[in-house]
């Protein structure tokens, strides 16, 4: 009488979850890569607090206090109402004039080829 074999032996079933394993490590990484996606939502946020600042901007100007804001004729100038500027890692506003109590779409270009846009108010 032959016995037979039924199933799989522990080698064959460790060799199984190693060849997986390598695999998975290899392929991973391509799609987790989410360097580019943080990229964008930065460049979105501080396209976001440069159109929040011109905003604020706009107010406090409109009240009479031409100390603590700045007249606003092109989106370029617009980095002036963040505390400190635009952060220094490649980001630059695409010049685009503003009329006066007028509004514009601004473009934020940031680094790695990211950009975003916001809304600048123009002020005397």
């Amino acid at each position: 009488m032959s016995k037979q074999q039924a199933g799989f032996t522990l080698i064959e079933l460790v060799m199984v979850i190693v060849i997986l394993g390598i695999l998975a490590a290899t392929a991973i990484p391509k799609f987790v890569d989410l360097s580019d996606e943080a990229q964008q939502a930065t460049t979105a946020g501080v396209a976001g607090a440069l159109g929040s600042g011109s905003a604020i901007n706009v107010a406090v100007r409109s009240v009479g206090n031409t100390t603590d804001s700045i007249a606003v004729a092109d989106c370029d100038v617009l980095d002036g109402t963040l505390d400190g500027g635009l952060p220094s890692a490649g980001y630059t506003i695409t010049p685009a004039g503003i009329s006066a109590g007028g509004t514009t779409t601004c473009t934020l270009n940031g680094p790695t080829s990211t950009s975003a846009t916001f809304i600048g108010h123009g002020i005397n």
